[in-house]
């Protein structure tokens, strides 16, 4: 019994091939980078890193530490007499009622802000996107514009809408003979924190609508179609389809926005009411920057500055986790 066996194509033709070379720079098993390739691509990417994470640590990390480091002294912000305090500053910040009203003031500013931003945000967004408007590019331009002004612009425009005599405001409400409901509206303590309240909203609201209307955007059509066809109303199609589908997005604009606001109500407490009538407009940041800088305690106006910086950051941690849940794909 004899047995043969086949030769392969190339062997048949009395041509023999040879097995290919991989490609320079490759290694016979899988294709992959040769170690020293890997090497340099590694040191090739450090270097390029380099440079931010140099300014990073300059600009960022070492000014950070420094208000932490700062907030255990006693200093004056001129004289070169430092005194070490320890947790003082810290134990003053209990007893001191204007912090408390400040910071107050603070979580009432980023509840009320953040709570009608993101809801007339994603109303206006999902009216933009689902519903056939005419002149919807221009309602878009008209709400996106406070966000391309200057904070201090923005501030100059509501004390002249709430200005007492000639404001747009108080002038309205005489023409429709609504006397009655003319207020100082930056001069009266129980009013005064929702008139700047109202000023952050219309600065920050085309920004975070634009935003909606991007994720919005990117819902296939096709899931609304057959959730037509099953008879689910606009509203059922909000709450069912665009908010679970955006999810993500809202979660990282609600986490992004209140480290905002903490910033941009400063801004605007210092030029519309420089924290009055008698501190009740006061905020955080503009009690640690009076402390800071115009009380000549600096060592205690870095005390609140730690503790604005815990608050910021306990409160997105809080945010991010309250708000997590399985992401929904299409």
């Amino acid at each position: 019994m004899t047995t043969s066996a086949t030769p392969p194509p190339a062997q048949r033709n009395g041509v023999s091939k040879a097995e290919p070379a991989p490609p320079a720079g490759r290694s016979r098993r899988g294709g992959g980078r040769s170690p020293v390739r890997r090497r340099a691509d590694t040191r090739f990417v450090l270097l390029c890193l380099l440079p931010a994470l140099v300014l990073f640590a300059v600009f960022m990390i070492v000014p950070t530490l420094n208000v932490f480091r700062m907030s255990f002294y006693t200093w004056s912000g001129f004289s070169p007499d430092m005194r070490f305090v320890g947790l003082d500053n810290f134990r003053a910040l209990l007893d001191d009622r204007q912090f408390v009203r400040a910071f107050q003031n603070t979580v009432a500013l980023l509840v009320v802000v953040t709570v009608v931003t993101t809801v007339m945000g994603l109303f206006l967004a999902a009216l933009m996107t689902r519903q056939r408007l005419r002149g919807r590019n221009l309602y878009r331009f008209v709400l996106y514009v406070p966000n391309v002004l200057s904070v201090v612009v923005i501030a100059a425009i509501f004390s002249a809408v709430y200005d007492q005599e000639n404001g747009l405001l108080n002038g309205a409400l005489r023409l429709l003979s609504l006397d009655g409901l003319q207020q100082v509206w930056l001069g009266n303590q129980k009013i005064v924190l929702y008139s700047v309240a109202v000023a952050m909203v219309w600065q920050s609201l085309g920004y975070y609508m634009v935003l909606y209307m991007s994720s919005m955007a990117s819902v296939p059509e096709e899931l609304y179609e057959a959730s037509a066809l099953d008879g689910a109303s606009p509203t059922r199609q909000f709450f069912a389809l665009t908010l679970p589908l955006i999810w993500e997005n809202l979660r990282t604009t609600l986490t992004f926005f209140i480290m905002s606001a903490v910033n941009l109500s400063f801004v605007l407490v210092r030029a519309m009411t420089g924290g009055g009538p008698d501190g009740s407009s006061e905020v955080l940041l503009s009690y640690m920057y009076k402390q800071a800088y115009t009380n000549s305690s600096y060592g205690y106006g870095m005390a609140i500055g730690v503790v604005i910086f815990a608050f910021s950051f306990l409160v997105s941690l809080l945010v991010s986790r309250a708000t997590r849940r399985e992401p929904l794909r299409y």
